[in-house]
């Protein structure tokens, strides 16, 4: 195996004939990995592993003497992983070296007869140009430059519909869930662009949160029922004259007038799950997470306006389940609403600890993965 040039500033991977032996028979493949070859990491997909290990199978890669992989595993040749929060893989990219197709696997060691596949590209020329188009979105490089600067309901439509459309090309219009959560999740970060107007992180575009979640069903809130301790003057402003939903899946408003002061700098803005509330600092306008079983604080969104765009992302994801069906692939779903979250407030998913009772656990990529609870049915 020997690297060669470079992609996207990655050395990518390639392979001698030879040692395409005897893993690899078909033909488009084998000219793929001996020639353009297989970037090292992206925001998506990584393919590291080979430089250290090679071409090896499911069955090399697990110890089953009694043969409880399913027939159409043994002989898939494990070339990659999807990208975590923190980058480690999480599935298995899995190559079929008889026909070229790509998939998918979960390594379940201890019941490897659950394991299976789920699609992920026709052929490696394809995978490698999908993921390319994602992260140049992420990016706003190369195919979605015209993005840069842009942003707002029309700047996501089109983005979603541009990568869906490169997509729906690639795979004959049956595309495989991983892609099309990424095509309809990860332009929504183009939503909102950097705080210039407000103050905050974030310029939300006008009436965002009444038009997804209807007029009546945001609260805004009069001077008289803000805290003393609310010195804060964009989050006193965005709660005055933008509001916030009264209830979206795993939060809920509190509307009983005034708000109440915990202390001489917070304030319970409302609920989260669990005997959890939502607390903010009136002096920073940073927005927390409060534990009362363990009497822990923890950060949970940069200010108001990324917590108003976290429960937008929410609301948007389950109305955008209705026409893709995102939730047949929820682990998906959950890791692609981490990433786009972290792309506009990184404070909600680092675990870095800021205090010291803080253990590095964060409330909305928790809750997204929690599927046995009821994800984003909740």
């Amino acid at each position: 195996m020997g690297t060669t040039g470079t992609a996207a500033g990655t050395a990518v991977i390639t392979f001698t004939d030879t040692e395409l032996d005897p893993y690899v028979t078909h033909a488009p493949t084998r000219r793929w990995l001996t020639g353009p070859g297989l970037p090292g990491v992206g925001g998506l997909l990584t393919f590291d592993a080979l430089r250290a290990d090679g071409l090896r199978t499911v069955a090399d890669s697990t110890d089953d003497p009694e043969c409880r992989l399913a027939a159409d595993l043994r002989e898939q040749l494990v070339i990659g992983g999807l990208v975590g929060l923190d980058g480690p893989q999480t599935d298995s990219v899995l190559l079929d070296g008889a026909t070229g197709e790509v998939t998918t696997t979960c390594f379940f060691h201890d019941r490897l007869d659950l394991m299976d596949r789920r699609p992920l590209a026709p052929s490696l020329e394809t995978l490698v140009r999908f993921a390319t188009a994602a992260d140049e979105l992420a990016a706003l490089r190369g195919q979605f430059a015209a993005y840069a600067g842009r942003y707002g309901r029309e700047a996501v439509a089109e983005a979603s519909a541009q990568l869906l459309a490169l997509y729906e090309a690639g795979s004959h219009g049956e595309v495989p869930p991983f892609w099309r959560i990424a095509a309809v999740i990860r332009p929504l970060a183009l939503i909102a662009g950097p705080g210039t107007r407000s103050g905050l992180a974030l310029d939300l575009p006008p009436r965002l949160l009444d038009e997804e979640f209807g007029a009546r069903a945001v609260v805004r809130f009069e001077d008289v029922d803000l805290p003393s301790t609310l010195t804060h003057e964009p989050t006193r402003r965005f709660l005055l004259e933008v509001g916030l939903p009264e209830e979206c899946v795993w939060f809920t408003l509190d509307t009983d007038a005034p708000l109440p002061a915990l202390t001489d700098r917070l304030f319970r803005l409302g609920s989260l799950l669990e005997d959890t509330a939502l607390v903010v600092d009136g002096t920073t306008g940073a927005v927390f997470s409060w534990s009362e079983p363990d009497a822990t604080l923890r950060p949970l969104n940069a200010d108001i306006s990324t917590l108003a765009f976290t429960l937008w992302l929410i609301h948007r994801a389950r109305t955008l389940d209705t026409d893709h069906t995102l939730t047949e692939a929820y682990d998906h779903l959950a890791t692609t609403l981490t990433h786009t979250l972290k792309s506009l407030d990184p404070t909600s998913t680092d675990p870095t600890p800021s205090t010291p009772t803080d253990d590095g656990w964060r409330y909305w990529p928790g809750v997204f993965e929690d599927e046995a609870g009821g994800g984003l049915y909740a």
